[in-house]
């Protein structure tokens, strides 16, 4: 794990957009397409901001969430709605974007269909986790029904999520898929998600999800 600190987050965001912009460049200068999977809530969306501006070949770069809430996209909780607001505009709105959300009864529905049209754009070129309080990323939460499935080194690529701490029924991206990224960057903003990240580099990724990919990962952290 390489641990990165920022004097503000202002430098972060800035950072972060500019190397990820370059991870996928680079992919792509080599003649094939790439993929970035992104988490949703307000922590990056000041990355996505900068992120959406750069100039790279975007109609090549595919989009997708690593994880989603199963609302209509129009929702408030939707992490699409975020995606649309924040990243996918300006230079990035040329960028191929699958939702996760599919408007099907419940995310168990969409799964076989959602993962064929995933499996054409992996492995993933860069990864970009968050990591809530509870040690959770994506919607990998502690405790949740089907953890161990989604956790195990063999799991299926999606799976449907439902836990006490996920409020809606969710979808989610599991370890094989989100470990096997080629580049992987986890964002966490202030002094309880340092925290959180201190004790869980100390546990079992079942007890704290988000320490399956820290291994492997760069972790970008300002007050």
């Amino acid at each position: 794990m390489e641990f990165k600190e920022y004097p503000d987050r202002e430098m972060l965001a800035l950072s972060l957009a500019d190397k990820l912009a370059s991870q996928l460049a680079q992919q792509l200068r080599s003649g094939a397409e790439a993929s970035l999977c992104v988490p949703g809530g307000t922590t990056p969306m000041p990355v996505f901001e900068t992120l959406s501006g750069t100039d790279i070949d975007w109609d090549r770069v595919t989009v997708f969430l690593g994880d989603e809430r199963w609302v209509d996209g129009d929702h408030k909780r939707s992490n699409s709605r975020l995606l649309r607001r924040h990243l996918l505009k300006d230079r990035a709105a040329g960028a191929n974007y699958i939702d996760l959300y599919t408007g099907q009864p419940e995310p168990e529905d969409a799964v076989d269909e959602l993962g064929k049209i995933l499996a054409a754009h992996l492995p993933i070129t860069v990864a970009l986790l968050g990591m809530g309080n509870d040690m959770h990323t994506a919607s990998l939460f502690p405790g949740a029904e089907g953890l161990a499935t989604a956790m195990s080194k063999d799991s299926p690529m999606l799976m449907p999520i439902r836990s006490e701490g996920a409020g809606e029924p969710r979808i989610t991206l599991t370890r094989s898929v989100l470990n096997n990224a080629i580049h992987t960057h986890v964002l966490i903003m202030g002094p309880e998600k340092r925290q959180a990240l201190e004790k869980a580099l100390k546990l079992d990724p079942i007890e704290a999800p988000i320490r399956a990919f820290l291994d492997n990962a760069t972790v970008h952290w300002a007050e």
